[in-house]
C-alpha cells in the first residue's frame, strides 16, 4: 500500500515506565527537512498514579485471564481520558494521532511474547483520535527481544551525542558502533531506588538525598555485581520478572539501613554503566528520572574518564524523552518506515511496528 508521507506531524506520545511513577504525555511536532528529522516539544505532563492504579498495575501479572483483559480495557479507557484532559488543558487544535507505549505487564521474549496493557481501541473510543500502540510484539514475533525501542529515536533525533543513556526503571543506553546502532539494558535503576525509597514512605529519593546519607555496603555491592555479571555479556532486555526473582531478595536485607542500601545501589548502577560504556572520550546524554538524581549523576561522572562529559538537557527532555520518542516511532509507523532495528533487538530483520486504530 502506498503511503502519503508528510513533512510535519503533530503527535501525543504516551509512556508508562516500569517504576510506576505515572503516565508521561508529550505533545511534539516532528519536521522532516533536508533529509533530517527535527522535533519541538510544545506541551508535556506527568500524571502520577493514584494508589488504586499503582496497585492494579503492579499486581497485574498475577491476574487470571478475564481480569487481565478487563484491566487492559480499563487502562486503555483511563489513558484515553488522560489524553482528552491533556488536549483540553493545552488547547491542542492540530493533532495527527496518539502513540501509546502502554504499561508492560509481561515481557518474556524467550517465550515468544510481550504484553503492554492499555488497549488502543479504548484510547481511540475515548478520544476519537487515531491511535498507534503495541510497538513491541512484532519484533518479538521476529525472534527479537522487543526492546529497547528508543534507539531509533536516538539515532535520528539525538545523533550529536556519542551515547544516549536512559536512567529509567531500567538503565539502558544506545550508541553507534561499526556504522550500526546498538543498544541494550544495563541494570535496574529507578525500580530498585524507588522500591527502597518506598520503605521510607517516599515515592522516590529526591536528588539522592537519602543515598547521600548512606555508606556503601561492600557485601551487598559484591552480590549485585555478581548478579549482573551473568547478564553483562549477554545484554538481554531486563524485565520485572528477573527483578523480583533475583534482585528484590538482595535489596530486602533489613540488616542494612535504607540510606546504605540506596548508596550501594547508586554505586552499583554507576559501576554497571561504566562497564557498559566504551573507554574512550565520549559525550553522553543522560535522560530519564534518574538523571534528576544528582547523587547518582555524581557517581557516574566520577567513574568516567576525565575527558568524557555527562550532559543533561532541558528538564522537559530529561523527563519526557521516552514519550517523545514513542511519538516519533508512531510517525515512522505512519510513514511505513523502519522503527525497530534488528541491530538493537536481535530480530531476524528490521521492522515497522505498531497497530493503527482509527
Amino acid at each position: 500500500m502506498k503511503i502519503k508521507k508528510k513533512n510535519k506531524y503533530r503527535v501525543i506520545g504516551l509512556m508508562s515506565g516500569t517504576s510506576l511513577d505515572g503516565v508521561d504525555l508529550a505533545y511534539a511536532e516532528f519536521l522532516y527537512k533536508k533529509k533530517k528529522w527535527r522535533f519541538s516539544l510544545s506541551a508535556s505532563d506527568t500524571i502520577p498514579y493514584q494508589k488504586d492504579w499503582r496497585q492494579r498495575l503492579s499486581g497485574a501479572h498475577l491476574l487470571p485471564a478475564e481480569e487481565l483483559l478487563l484491566l487492559h480495557s480499563d487502562y486503555g479507557k483511563f489513558l484515553g481520558e488522560l489524553c482528552s484532559q491533556f488536549i483540553a488543558k493545552h488547547k491542542i487544535k492540530k493533532l495527527d494521532f496518539i502513540a501509546s507505549h502502554g504499561h508492560t505487564i509481561f515481557h518474556q521474549p524467550q517465550q515468544g511474547f510481550t504484553f503492554q496493557a492499555g488497549d488502543g481501541n479504548a484510547i481511540y473510543a475515548a478520544t476519537g483520535v487515531p491511535v498507534i500502540y503495541d510497538f513491541r510484539s512484532l519484533d518479538v514475533a521476529l525472534k527479537g527481544e522487543g526492546a529497547p525501542l528508543v534507539p531509533i529515536g536516538d539515532q535520528l533525533l539525538f545523533s550529536r551525542y556519542d551515547v544516549c543513556l536512559n536512567l529509567g526503571g531500567i538503565a539502558n543506553l544506545s550508541l553507534q558502533k561499526n556504522k550500526k546502532r546498538i543498544a541494550f539494558d544495563i541494570c535496574y535503576c529507578n525500580m530498585a531506588l524507588n522500591y527502597l525509597a518506598a520503605q521510607e514512605r517516599q515515592e522516590f529519593d529526591n536528588n539522592g538525598n537519602l543515598a547521600r546519607q548512606g555508606k556503601i555496603n561492600s557485601k551487598l555491592l559484591q552480590q549485585l555485581t555478581a548478579a549482573y555479571s551473568a547478564t553483562r555479556k549477554a545484554k538481554p532486555s531486563l524485565a520485572r520478572e528477573e527483578f523480583e526473582k533475583i534482585y528484590l531478595p538482595l535489596l530486602g536485607n533489613d540488616s542494612i539501613s535504607i540510606p546504605d542500601r540506596l548508596a550501594t545501589v547508586c554505586e552499583s548502577v554507576a559501576q554497571e554503566i561504566t562497564f557498559a560504556l566504551p573507554a574512550k572520550k565520549i559525550k553522553l546524554l543522560a535522560t530519564g528520572g534518574g538523571a534528576l538524581n544528582s547523587f547518582l549523576i555524581e557517581k557516574i561522572k566520577n567513574k568516567l574518564s576525565k575527558k568524557s562529559k555527562v550532559l543533561l538537557p532541558a528538564q522537559s527532555i530529561i523527563q519526557f524523552k521516552e514519550a517523545i520518542v514513542f511519538a516519533f516511532l508512531g510517525v515512522l509507523r505512519m510513514r511505513n518506515e523502519v522503527n525497530t532495528l534488528k541491530s538493537v533487538t536481535g530480530a531476524k530483520r528490521n521492522s515497522c511496528a505498531g497497530l493503527l486504530i482509527g
